[in-house]
C-alpha cells in the first residue's frame, strides 16, 4: 500500500475512533498525569506520579489523585512531604487503581501515555516499585487523541509542536484558556519547589483542556492549520496509487486509454 493510501486508511480509522467516543459519549474517559521531571534524576529511578486527573467525557465529573491530598488525609505537613514520598505516593495509587478497576467496559482517553518513560506503563511500574499490584487497563480500550488528531489532519499541516508540544499550539490557535496549565519543565520547577497543589490544579486543567478539543473535533470546529485536502485526504497521488495497487483500476485505465487512442485514430482518416 502506498504512502498516500497508508494515510487515508490511518484518517479513517481515527475518524471512526471519534464516531465511536460521539456515539458513546459516558463511556469515555478523559485522563492526564503529572510526574516528576525525566531528566532531574541522578539516581537512575522512574519519575514519581504527582497527581493523576480522570474526567468522565459526557458529564465533565472529574475524579483526581494526587500526593499533596494523600499527605492531607494522613496529616502529613507539607515540609514532611519529601520524607513520606514512598508513602504518599503509595497511598495516592491505591485510590487510583481501586478507582479504575471499578470502570468495567469504559474507554480512556488520554494524550501520549503509550509508554514506560509517560504512559499507562509508567504508572504501573511505580506501583509495583512500591509494592502493589496494578490493574492492566487493556490496551483496546486506550484512545491516544494525539495520534489521533495527527492521522485525521496530517502531521505536517497540522499545528507546531513549538516549545511545549501541539496541545500547547492548538490552545494557542484556539484561543482555548490555559490558565493554571503548566508546561513541562513548569511542573519540574513546581515539583523542586513542593508546590503539589499547582501540579494538580495543572493536571485537572489538561483533562479539562482535552475535553474541550475533543468536543470541538466532534463538532468539526476545532481550528488548525490543516487545508480541506489534508483534512479529507483529497490528494493526485491517492488516485495515482488507488491506480497502482488495483489492477482493475489499472485495467479500466488501460481500456480507456486504448478507446481514446483509437477514436483520436479514426478521426484522422
Amino acid at each position: 500500500m502506498g504512502k498516500e493510501l497508508t494515510k487515508l486508511k490511518r484518517r479513517r480509522e481515527a475518524r471512526k475512533g471519534f464516531d465511536d467516543i460521539n456515539n458513546k459519549r459516558d463511556m469515555f474517559l478523559v485522563i492526564h498525569y503529572s510526574c516528576e521531571s525525566f531528566y532531574d534524576i541522578k539516581d537512575g529511578r522512574t519519575p514519581r506520579i504527582t497527581s493523576i486527573a480522570i474526567r468522565n467525557f459526557s458529564t465533565g465529573q472529574t475524579h483526581s489523585f494526587s500526593i499533596h491530598k494523600s499527605a492531607e488525609q494522613s496529616h502529613v505537613p507539607v515540609e514532611e512531604v519529601p520524607d513520606r514520598y514512598d508513602d504518599l505516593e503509595r497511598q495516592m495509587l491505591n485510590e487510583y487503581f481501586e478507582f479504575v478497576k471499578t470502570r468495567h467496559g469504559y474507554s480512556f482517553i488520554h494524550w501520549n501515555m503509550r509508554d514506560i518513560n509517560y504512559g499507562f506503563q509508567a504508572i504501573e511500574h511505580r506501583y509495583k516499585v512500591l509494592g502493589g499490584e496494578p490493574f492492566i487497563i487493556d490496551d483496546s480500550r486506550k484512545f491516544d487523541i494525539a495520534r489521533a488528531l495527527i492521522s485525521l489532519y496530517g502531521v505536517a499541516a497540522y499545528v507546531p509542536h513549538g516549545d511545549f508540544g501541539r496541545l500547547h499550539s492548538l490552545l494557542d490557535i484556539n484561543k482555548i484558556t490555559a490558565k493554571d496549565l503548566l508546561n513541562g519543565k513548569q511542573e519540574a520547577d513546581a515539583f523542586d519547589n513542593k508546590e503539589f497543589i499547582k501540579l494538580h490544579q495543572s493536571t485537572l486543567r489538561k483533562v479539562d483542556v482535552m475535553s474541550n478539543i475533543l468536543e470541538r473535533v466532534l463538532d468539526g470546529s476545532l481550528k488548525t492549520n490543516s487545508t480541506w485536502m489534508d483534512v479529507n485526504g483529497i490528494h493526485p497521488a491517492v488516485i495515482i496509487e488507488v491506480v497502482t495497487d488495483h489492477w482493475a483500476w489499472s485495467l479500466v485505465v488501460f481500456v480507456a486509454g486504448v478507446i481514446g487512442l483509437v477514436a483520436s485514430l479514426n478521426g484522422l482518416f
